[in-house]
Parts: C-alpha cells; structure tokens; sequence
C-alpha cells in the first residue's frame, strides 16, 4: 500500500502513513496527542486540525464548514491521507502532557518511572484460578470471499458473516466511520484484513478493519491506580504475554495525600478537572513510557483495564466523588459501564476500550475485587483472610460461600510518602534495615543494591522494628538519646539510618519520631480494621488457613517485623503469603480474559461491606493499637 510523508508542526515529528490512513491516527503514531473525546466517531468536533501542504480528504460531516475548507481546517478523525502532508496542530487542539522527569532533585522521587525489575512484584500472586485465553479486545485476521452476482450481501454482513464462520461471534454494534472507510479498505486489501472486536457487557462491537494480516499487532494495558501509587503493564493480548510493567507515584498527591482530602479538594473551582489530569499524567506518562520502550504503535493497543479505590475510578472518568464521603456514603457509581479511551483522556487508538473493575461501595472498590480474584478467595473452600497494605488498608475474609470486606484510611507512610526520607519501592530504596544492640550500628539492603536514595515501606517496618529490638525506641514511639546515632531537629529526635557521604542524596537518612507517629497510626488503623472485621464475622485468627499480604512490599516485608510493630497479628508466620500488587494481578487477568471479567462481576455483587465508622468497638481497637506492638501485650505473646 503507498505510503506518505507526514509532518506535525509545531512538534516537527514526521511518521510514515498508509494511504487513507486518517490523520488522528498518523497523529498518535508519531507521539502527537489531539483532542478527540469522542473517539474518532467525527461527533465532538475538538481534533481540528490545518493542513499546510498535502492533499486529504475528507469523509461527510456537519463539524466542517464551508468556510473552514477554504482555510485548510479538518476533523483529524475524518480526514485522510492522499499525499505527503504538513499538518499544524493548533493548541486548542492539543492534548498536553508533563515531560516524564526523573525527579533527580526529589529524594522521594528518584526514579519517577521505576523499572520493571524495580517496581513492586506483580506477579508474585499464586494463580489460583486459571481462565481461558479470551481477550477483552482481540483481532481476527479474515480472508473474505469476493462478492459476485450469486453473492452480492452488502460489505458490512459480508464481513460480519466472516467473523460468525471464523469465531462463532455476532457483531451487534460499529460506528459510522467504520462503515465509511470499509468499502475501500476490502478492496483495496484484494478482500484480506483484519477485523478488531471489543466485548462490551455480553455484546461484541466493530472497532476497526485494516487491511491485511495485523492479527497479532494487539496490545492493552492494565493499571492499577492506587491513592499514591500508579502501576500499570503492557500486556501483549494475542499471546497474553507481559511485554513491560513501571509505576509511578501518583500525581494527584499533590492535592491530598488521601481520598478524603481529594474528594474535598474536587468540590473547589476546577478542583476536579485538577485531580482528574494528574492522574491522566501518570497513567500516559506509563502509557508513552511502554509503548516507546518496546516499538508499540500506541494505535495497536486497543484495550485498557483499571483497577482503583472508588474515589480514584471517579476521580479518572471525571465523576464528582462528593458523596462517596456524604452520609449514607453512596457512589455515583460502582460497575463502571465500558467506555472509550479518549472519553477518559488515555492516549491510546482513540476507539480502544476503557474498562473498571467493578467494586462494591465506597470505601471498597475495584482494586479489592481484582485482588480477591487474582488470590482465588472467592474460589477456596477454607476461610482465608487478604489484607491489601496501601494508603487504604482493605481487608477481605471469606471462601466460596462467603466474603466481606472493610477498609481503614492507613495514610501513606506504607507506600514511602508523607515520611521524611520515603519513596517508592525502587532502585536505592533501604528495604531491609538491622540494628547492632550492643554498638547500635546499622546495616541495611537496597533494592539492585545500589546507593540508598531513601527509605520504602518494608524499609520503615523493618527500621521501626529493629529500633524497638535494640531499645532506640519506646513502646510509644519515643527515641531514645543514643550518641552519634540520635540527634535532636525540630519536631523531636530523628535516628540517622545512613549518612549522606555513604548515599546518593544531599543529607543524611534519617527516621524521625514525626515518620514514627506515622507508621504507628498506619499500622493502628490496618490492624484494627482487621480484628474488628473478624470479631463481627466470630471468628478466630486460627481459624483462618491463608493470610494473604498485598501491596508494594513484594518479598521484601519482614513479617517478624510486621508482626513486632502491631502491624498484623501474632500468629503463625506460615500462614502469611505474600501476594505483591495483588489488584494489577486481577486486572490482567480480567484483560485477558472475558470469564475473569464474569467472575469478577460475581465477586463484587457477593461481597458484603463492613462500614467500619459506625461499627462499635473500632475506636477503641484503633487507640488500644497506638502502641508497639500493642496495649494489650497478651495479644502479642513473641513479642
């Protein structure tokens, strides 16, 4: 097929097109983002675009008008490509995005883009449940038969007649476009192309024909969007494949370190359209990241799978979040229907699907319903308990006949943020800390054994629990004054970890008695939610057969140490599995999976939430737990 030159001006980026390729989609091939929410549907009118030099053409559409031809103004969904072109993409037009920084002069955000072998183990989470190899969106390579006077059905039920033969597959549903440009693209193609299908609540829909064989040119992304933390991977969907996996910190942070703070914080003027951009930033920062590392044409990746807290699906499809925390604490919403990508701002083919992981209310979302999935709890005949350790503590016990969940406000100290040398589970991040009794000495391990840049969650639960060990530290969080190690700054004492000459930062790393009361309140509000959710339930912590840990820690926690600072109870630590980022696990696996999809829909529809500010009896556990490891020692026998 003949091939053109484009050129985008401002940006002068250049990218070879195909001829009748439009020009939204050469756009996004050479890492131009124009506005069009409504996915290239030729309906919003917000992609125009002015062709300088070139030839396009352009399809019917009342967004155009006649005034606007003469000066070179195109639809950039609805006009395509018939020669070399120069095409200006004015601002209003444009969809902008932060450069992707490193974050040098942040300690705490160091390696903003973690890399794979850095970011939180994903894929730790034991496959419990295995499903069938169908994808959310998956693309059929057709060799239809040519029309002829015995056979002359129109091109769109020809081409539906091939995909029912090839898949067993009815197609309910394509948009105008597509019709549009299928006449051409059959015959052009000698009648040899490949069809792409999304799946949308038990219906299938028409996303895009291309000619020839690009079967296998079909990629999605899963994220999981956490209150301080974003992960997502590149997720190959014709073989299932993992191609690329980063997280970052979210950038709504810097509004709120927690859902509540930010769910006020989107009542103000533009305070939603704020917080709704920022996250944009750090999932298309992830998005352009991938695809450029690994050559994926952004144009090839047809599917997206979120998984969040309730607060953050609302705060990313733009939907007020302001009851969430408005007795009786309703969402706008909790099954999220399928959207486009664009309609959220994801810079991907701009009628590629956007799906959320159902959750089950307000303080119990998506991210939960995936991790149940991916630990196969819904599933298991023994009564097993999931604590997801994050910003929001959640907890779920159940099997197969039963699940209930709660969830506690931990704040972010787990996650490396709001603590004075935090960050993120990454290169030069201290995850494992000890403490000379005698000479009060420290040693500690870094992830890829590099400098230390800063201190991570299991990082901070190990130093805590070693400074209770060596007696640095007092039952309720005080240091203790040890020479050379303790020294006083402005809140209180802060214990030197590693000194700067020995770090890759410009002062020493220190854990303060400030970072302490932190840690304490977390570790307070996670285990408090816990045993209040098993007393409600009557049962036992030697009842339970698993006790699955989730979140950023991956292998790293220590759970002696976990178990030392009150974090989770004293009990056998054979029960403890570590599960990682259990809520990107389920969300890969509904991306790949249309029956993941199903039993996900079931788990959040079963699932019964425990709300634990109207619950008696939490207040006291959570005052009783300001203690290390506890007020009430009994509860903590080896400790």
């Amino acid at each position: 097929m003949e091939k053109f030159k484009i050129t985008f001006i401002p940006d002068n980026k250049v990218v070879e097109a195909e001829k009748d390729r439009t020009i939204l989609s050469a756009a996004l091939s050479a890492g131009v983002y124009i506005n069009s929410a409504c996915g290239g549907d030729g309906v919003c009118g917000r992609c125009r675009v002015i062709v300088r030099k070139g030839s396009c053409a352009m399809l019917p559409t009342g967004s155009i008008s006649l005034d606007d031809k003469k000066r070179g103004i195109y639809l950039a969904c609805m006009a395509t490509i018939q020669s070399d072109c120069e095409i200006e993409v004015p601002p209003d037009s444009r969809v902008e995005f932060e450069q992707i920084a490193s974050g040098q002069q942040d300690r705490r955000l160091a390696g903003f883009y973690a890399k794979a072998e850095d970011v939180e183990q994903a894929d730790l989470v034991p496959q419990v449940q295995k499903f069938r190899h169908v994808p959310l969106v998956e693309k059929i390579y057709l060799e239809l038969i040519p029309p002829d006077l015995n056979d002359h059905i129109s091109d769109l039920e020809r081409l539906y007649r091939a995909i029912r033969q090839a898949r067993g597959l009815q197609v309910s549903h394509t948009g105008l476009v597509n019709v549009r440009l299928l006449g051409d693209t059959l015959r052009d193609a000698s009648w040899k192309v490949t069809a792409t299908l999304g799946r949308r609540q038990g219906i299938v829909e028409l996303l895009g024909v291309e000619a020839g064989n690009r079967s296998n040119a079909n990629f999605g992304f899963a994220f999981d969007i956490g209150t301080t933390t974003v992960s997502g991977q590149l997720i190959d969907l014709s073989s299932s494949r993992i191609i690329g996996t980063k997280a970052t910190y979210n950038k709504q942070a810097s509004f709120g370190a927690d859902v509540i703070t930010r769910i006020m914080y989107a009542q103000k003027a533009e305070g939603l359209e704020k917080l709704h951009a920022a996250v944009m930033e750090s999932i298309n920062g992830i998005v352009q990241s991938l695809a450029a590392e690994h050559n994926v044409d952004l144009n090839d990746v047809n599917a997206v799978l979120c998984a969040g807290n309730t607060t953050m699906i609302h705060l990313l499809l733009r939907i007020d979040p302001s009851s969430i925390r408005k007795d009786p604490y309703v969402p706008a919403v909790n099954s999220m229907p399928v959207v486009r990508c664009n309609e959220a701002g994801i810079t991907v083919n701009p009628r590629g699907l956007l799906y959320c992981v159902p959750g089950i209310a307000s303080y119990v979302g998506g991210d939960v319903t995936a991790g149940v999935l991916s630990c196969g709890l819904d599933k298991a005949d023994a009564v097993n308990l999931l604590i997801d350790i994050g910003t929001n503590g959640e907890i779920v016990l159940g099997n197969r006949e039963f699940l209930v969940a709660t969830a506690a406000s931990a704040g972010p100290a787990f996650e490396g943020s709001g603590v004075s040398c935090g960050m993120r589970s990454s290169a030069g991040a201290i995850q494992k800390i000890s403490i000379d009794k005698k000479t009060f000495a420290v040693s500690y391990e870094t992830i890829s054994r590099a400098k230390p840049r800063g201190i991570c969650g299991s990082g901070y639960i190990d130093a805590v629990a070693q400074m209770l060990k060596a007696g640095v530290l007092d039952k309720d969080g005080r240091i203790r004054q040890i020479p050379l190690r303790v020294r006083q700054n402005d809140t209180g004492r802060e214990f030197v970890i590693a000194s700067r000459e020995d770090a890759q930062t410009l002062e020493d790393i220190v854990i303060t008695e400030a970072d302490i009361e932190n840690i304490k309140r977390a570790k307070a509000a996670i285990y408090a939610a816990t045993v209040t959710l098993m007393r409600r339930l009557s049962f036992e912590f030697n009842q339970i057969k698993n006790i699955y840990i989730a979140g950023g820690f991956g292998t790293s926690l220590d759970i002696r140490s976990a178990i030392a600072i009150g974090l989770l109870p004293d009990v056998d630590e054979g029960k403890y599995l570590f599960v990682g980022n259990s809520s990107l696990a389920g969300a890969r696996q509904q991306l790949i999976s249309d029956d993941a999809v199903a039993a996900a829909g079931d788990i959040a529809s079963r699932m019964t939430y425990l709300e634990l500010s109207v619950e008696p009896g939490y207040m006291d556990e959570y005052m009783a737990a300001l203690f290390f490891p506890h007020t009430d020692l009994s509860r903590f026998p080896n400790f």
